[in-house]
């Protein structure tokens, strides 16, 4: 099923762009854990739209609705389901759209698979699909606080065009991140990264950059052996993320320009405990985390919707142009963050609890 992810805590998600509204239904939950549409809506406002004047303008609260799974702020161990409504839609936007194919976007491809379409805002193919993604993970937030609350899970731009910043993975705080509206942890790099976006907005023209993200502290032994590898699993996460082109850990693929015996962690005891002495792996080694915290870059495309002029067809097949109209994110990486950090925590969460289920406590 498409739209659900995960094993042993799994979300489904559901709702168009322009519909009535967008959420997830939450299975695996365990009961017992406190939770508040505040939890919620904390992740939600990081990444709803409007909140910038880098980001897209549409005007959405993004307010969350718990409807079920709770009683008196306590998980039942029941399905949660949680709502965001609509309210700023502008389908007429997209008229023009409902004919013709935007170039990189998912129209084409979802005719040819279905045969219908949602034309206003992509349907399910929008970033607004997201909302339940992160509305899921705030609460696996909670349930891996339950059961390891020494792990942190935060993500920062890396880079926007041709632009990097320079952060650290073992330092990096959450309020170093949300200090500045691209949501990198470095503010030199910050602050022409704005100008860069500013100014490639003001040409009609997008960009895009890579996302990085830690899993501090994550305990050894949380992974599945070959198919259900850590890093296969997070790689098939944040891959699902729209606009997405590429995922590397660890040392990536400048790992490839290395030998073996540059490339290897080696193994020391240090105060009793199993460490490497550099981290190359990015935390995993097998499928399974070894205890050093684990690192990841996504790569994402720059944004497909351009205001200018662009060749494309139209659904019965003759060539034409089309510009970009509506509103959309000139670059998508300042509201990627809270997208990433999501999917790495959905992860983790369901293999805590897979763990869990397998150690039989």
């Amino acid at each position: 099923m498409s739209s659900s992810f995960g094993h042993a805590f799994r979300i489904h998600t559901f709702g168009e762009s322009h519909g009535g509204g967008v959420g997830v239904t939450i299975d695996g939950c365990p009961p017992g854990i406190a939770l508040t549409a505040e939890d919620i809506q904390f992740e939600l406002d990081r990444r709803r739209p409007g909140q910038s004047e880098i980001v897209t303008p549409r005007k959405e609260s993004d307010t969350c609705e718990i409807l079920s799974g709770l009683h008196d702020g306590i998980t039942l161990g029941t399905p949660i389901c949680i709502v965001v409504r609509n309210k700023d839609q502008r389908p007429g936007a997209y008229d023009e759209m409902a004919v013709k194919y935007r170039p990189s976007h998912a129209d084409y491809t979802y005719d040819a698979k279905f045969g219908v379409r949602a034309p206003s805002g992509g349907g399910r193919a929008s970033a607004r699909e997201t909302i339940g993604r992160v509305a899921g993970a705030a609460v696996a937030r909670k349930v891996i606080a339950s059961l390891a609350p020494e792990v942190e899970i935060l993500a920062w731009v890396k880079s926007i065009h041709d632009l990097d910043a320079d952060v650290d993975p073992a330092t990096v705080t959450l309020a170093d991140i949300e200090s500045n509206i691209v949501r990198t942890g470095d503010p030199v790099a910050a602050e022409k990264m704005i100008e860069r976006i500013k100014e490639v907005r003001n040409d009609g023209n997008s960009i895009g950059g890579t996302v990085e993200c830690v899993v501090r502290n994550c305990p050894p032994g949380i992974g599945e052996p070959v198919f259900d590898k850590l890093e296969a699993e997070l790689a098939k996460a944040v891959m699902s993320l729209p606009a997405t082109k590429g995922f590397e850990i660890g040392s990536g693929f400048a790992g490839t320009r290395m030998t073996g015996r540059d490339h290897n962690d080696p193994f020391r005891m240090v105060d009793g405990k199993v460490r490497t002495t550099s981290n190359r792996s990015g935390g995993i080694q097998g499928g399974i985390s070894n205890g050093e915290p684990i690192i990841f870059r996504v790569g994402f495309k720059p944004t497909a919707t351009i205001m200018t002029s662009q060749e494309t067809v139209t659904s019965s097949g003759e060539n034409t142009e089309l510009s970009g109209k509506g509103r959309h994110d000139a670059c998508v990486l300042p509201r990627a963050v809270p997208m990433v950090d999501a999917m790495a925590a959905l992860v983790v969460c369901d293999h805590l609890l897979r763990q869990r289920g397998q150690c039989g406590s």
